[in-house]
């Protein structure tokens, strides 16, 4: 990253058609590849049973392997030229994973391999190749939500209090009451459920994108970022039992207050039960595990920590990311000191070479599934619109928040805007609920909360920069 952003022999243009140039190689290969094995190689191998196509080993991995070359590549150079450009590399990913799932409009089929069911290389057939990138992309979403516990601290937000508190509360009550208008306004025809979830979609903030803004603006400092930072987390933690309850509500087709209240209930307790057990019980885990003396086991117990909890969650009936987000929320340095062993890194540290590997398939194949057709329909461009700006009013009202007086309250909302990967995330598993057989997110309101999810990222760092120069009272945190 560093030498893509410092070195200034190779300017943003110059990595760009580089970029161009070698996906669309690689991709033209696994073409070709495809052509010729499945019209070549039955025949050769009848004739020839240890017949070896191209001189290449028969592995039915090999569409994977470049899948994963042409996905992470693309991830790489798109989020180098967002970050060249300071936006985030988020957007960089996403918007690469549009490109490359709309390329069969210009003519291009290199990439439609990479969403086939199975395609045939080297002679030999590739079982459910989006499959296998599907798995890697919700792991990938797993650990995300795990990285954003681990950078979340529950002591900031008791010392934030009772403002971030407010703000969280008013930045999901107001975007989830608009999303519903929005969708009962633009789908009438559509049924309840799919209002409901359009306004869940609309809650949780991407803490991520806002602290990253912060920091670069140099602002961290200040009582308003404190209380954005504080009430994101809230926000995302409030954001994950609204989707808790909202799923639960979709998957039993009813929304009685008492199954409200249960549903509510197990998301709560499981949050608050996961937080005693990292305080009580996981110590002694840790001691335990540190016995062993093995290599990377602070990173390993890590993601056993991760996974375990995310499939508890599921076995509740939660969202596994919930459990993926306690876990990382849990994870306090106090505790798994003791597996540091010669080392000094921290367990946000450890993680990421994985998150790095796997959460930009996550965001490449979102990208995928926008289907830039669907502008054709003035209804999908209609409700793009309209929940883009019902996702910047609703955050807004969080400037109402804050009880102390002399803050700079237009900040406070602006920090609140970005949705980032957590709207994301919300559109995958409404892409995956389904009522009478049809996904609750259909491939048009899709592209719809993706469309709001871009622009809410794009606006959010230079709308926040302008919004805190734009006066010399500095606030600092007491």
């Amino acid at each position: 990253m560093t030498g893509l952003t410092a070195n200034r022999r190779f300017p943003l243009g110059r990595i760009g058609l580089t970029a161009i140039v070698l996906l669309a190689m690689l991709s033209g290969t696994a073409s070709c590849q495809e052509v010729v094995s499945t019209a070549e190689a039955p025949a050769a191998a009848a004739a020839h049973p240890d017949f070896d196509h191209g001189g290449g080993h028969a592995d039915p991995v090999t569409p994977l392997l470049l899948g994963l070359v042409l996905i992470l590549f693309s991830a790489k150079v798109g989020g180098a030229l967002m970050v060249r450009l300071k936006q985030p590399a988020v957007l960089g990913e996403l918007l690469v994973g549009v490109l490359m799932g709309n390329a069969i409009l210009a003519g291009y089929d290199g990439f439609e391999f990479l969403r086939a069911p199975s395609v045939e290389a080297h002679g030999a057939s590739a079982t459910a190749v989006a499959t296998t990138l599907d798995m890697l992309a919700r792991i990938g979403v797993i650990l995300l939500l795990f990285e954003v516990g681990l950078e979340s601290n529950l002591g900031d937000m008791r010392r934030v209090g009772a403002s971030a508190f407010l703000v969280a509360i008013l930045g999901v009550v107001a975007p989830m009451i608009l999303g519903w208008f929005v969708g009962k306004w633009f789908l009438p025809d559509e049924s309840w459920h799919v209002h409901l979830f359009l306004g869940a979609t609309l809650c949780a903030t991407s803490v991520g994108i806002t602290a990253r803004v912060l920091k670069d603006l140099g602002k961290t400092d200040l009582k308003e970022s404190q209380i954005v930072l504080g009430a994101a987390v809230i926000d995302d933690v409030m954001g994950l039992i609204v989707l808790a309850v909202v799923q639960a509500i979709i998957v039993k087709g009813t929304a009685s207050l008492e199954e409200v209240a249960v549903i509510t209930g197990k998301a709560v307790g499981f949050l608050v039960g996961a937080v005693v057990l990292g305080e009580y019980l996981f110590p002694h885990v840790y001691k335990l595990m540190a016995r062993l003396r093995v290599h990377g086991m602070m990173t390993v117990t890590g993601l056993l920590v991760c996974f375990l909890l995310a499939w508890v969650a599921a076995l509740v009936g939660l969202a596994p990311i919930v459990g993926a987000f306690a876990a990382g929320l849990i994870l306090d340095e106090r505790h798994y000191r003791a597996l540091q062993l010669h080392d000094h890194d921290s367990m946000e540290e450890k993680v990421i070479p994985i998150t790095t590997m796997l959460v930009p398939i996550f965001f490449v194949m979102m990208g995928f599934t926008v289907d830039l057709r669907s502008f054709a329909n003035t209804t999908v461009l209609g409700l793009a619109a309209a929940l883009t700006i019902a996702a910047i009013i609703g955050k807004q009202v969080c400037a109402f928040g804050p009880i102390e007086r002399g803050l700079d309250r237009l900040s406070i909302g602006i920090g609140m805007i970005p949705r980032g990967e957590v709207g994301l995330i919300f559109a995958a598993i409404g892409a995956e609920l389904k009522i009478d057989g049809q996904p609750v997110v259909s491939p048009a309101i899709n592209t719809a909360i993706v469309v709001m999810v871009m622009v809410t990222t794009l606006i959010t760092p230079p709308l926040l920069g302008w919004s805190m120069s734009r006066t010399r009272t500095v606030t600092t945190a007491a």
